[in-house]
């Protein structure tokens, strides 16, 4: 039977192509923008850094009141967040309002964020992972077609500005296809009022059990995940031509390409990932699969760091480690606290911007030793990974035998 949520999940997945383009459009930019905002390319970067900060400020409290008050309300919100940052970055004249502005849009993040993961979640029960490994697919899709609409602007001697505007129209057509859109979790309230029509708020808003020390663990485990995947391929993203071209003797012009290379290995292992989990193999499986795949790939590239191994690298970490992973873990976390997706998508990313901020803080200070020395460390953090993905699936397992057997029982 056709899936009833197919137009909402449509909807959702281009709020990601937009939100693609947001994340760049800044630095694509830079030249007109310092210009906009008397700066120079430094004035512009701390303009970018905002929007991770705002991301990171409600990306906790925005999962739990989703959970609370729906997916459809924080989606919007993540919407008009974002045309406000489209309009405002163009409107902006100094660094402090556009710094307001950008972050504003890392607010919007959190807001699609927390209603996002768990309503695709909620429209395919079936095949979670696969619904939320495909946001990562239209997050590339849109950084790949920004580049092309500046060129064509910049072709066409046109204003710089109408890159936010397309983007800010694609957002403003995509609100208004969804308003009339269903979601799965007004549904359920809609039938479970039906079906229990003399139930007050106070069922709504009962104390929650108390968390078992199982579930604390699991937690734990989740959210060191989400930190230590989230640097791993952010470390690899910062500082692979860098390596390539001072530690494996690459020319400057070959080591830019090896992100290139990251990108496509990234994009080509969201769509063998979206069809293995749809298939038989489980996103545990995968999970503990990629993170041992990432460390021996980056254990190799600091042994043997020369130009064909790292362009090899720059391949299969991006399959590995850039390709949906974290969207595997979130949906485990998730799936594992069915009444709390908002909650678990806001702790799992918080740690994982959390990393976008302490990780460039340490490669600093080793990049003063080595830039070996970075991706040494780097390989640390990928053999804790899998250590904990480890730990993950294990539990996962035994979890599942023990259902089993009580199923038996």
């Amino acid at each position: 039977m056709k899936n009833r949520y197919l137009p909402t999940a449509l909807g959702l997945y281009l709020n990601y192509l937009v939100h693609g383009m947001g994340v760049i459009l800044i630095s694509l930019n830079m030249p007109h923008l310092e210009q906009q905002w008397q700066t120079d390319a430094a004035g512009v970067s701390i303009v970018i850094s905002s929007l991770g900060i705002g991301r990171l400020v409600v990306l906790f409290l925005s999962g739990m009141l989703s959970d609370r008050f729906g997916r459809k309300p924080f989606i919007y919100l993540g919407m008009a967040c974002y045309l406000l940052f489209f309009f405002g970055i163009l409107k902006s004249q100094t660094i402090a309002v556009a710094y307001a502005f950008g972050f504003l849009a890392g607010i919007a993040n959190s807001f699609l964020d927390s209603g996002t993961y768990p309503a695709l979640m909620e429209s395919f029960p079936n095949s979670p992972s696969t619904a939320n490994i495909l946001i990562k697919a239209f997050v590339s899709a849109g950084q790949f077609l920004l580049p092309f609409i500046i060129s064509l602007l910049v072709w066409s001697n046109a204003w710089f500005g109408w890159s936010f505007v397309v983007a800010a129209c694609i957002m403003i057509l995509n609100a208004i296809f969804l308003l009339k859109r269903p979601f799965p979790d007004q549904d359920q309230k809609k039938a479970g009022k039906a079906n229990n029509p003399a139930s007050g708020a106070s069922n709504q808003v009962a104390a929650a059990p108390r968390m078992s020390r199982s579930e604390i663990l699991d937690i734990a485990c989740f959210t060191l995940y989400g930190y230590i995947s989230m640097a791993t391929f952010y470390l690899v993203s910062q500082w692979l031509s860098q390596y390539g071209q001072f530690v494996a003797g690459m020319e400057y012009a070959s080591a830019i390409k090896l992100l290139s290379l990251y990108t496509v290995g990234s994009l080509s292992c969201v769509f063998i990932t979206a069809a293995l989990v749809k298939k038989t193999v489980s996103s545990h499986t995968l999970l503990m699969l990629y993170t041992f795949i990432s460390f021996i790939a980056l254990l190799s590239v600091c042994l043997w760091p020369t130009p064909m191994m790292v362009a090899g690298f720059a391949f299969v970490i991006g399959f590995s480690a850039a390709g949906g992973v974290m969207q595997l873990a979130l949906t485990i976390m998730a799936m594992k606290f069915p009444q709390a997706k908002g909650k678990a998508t806001g702790i799992f990313y918080s740690a994982g911007s959390l990393a976008t901020f302490t990780i460039p803080l340490i490669t600093a200070e080793l990049s003063h030793t080595s830039i070996a020395s970075i991706m040494w460390f780097d390989t640390g953090l990928a053999a804790a990974g899998f250590a904990l993905a480890l730990i993950i699936g294990v539990r996962q397992f035994a979890g599942a035998h023990f259902a089993v057997k009580s199923a038996q029982v």
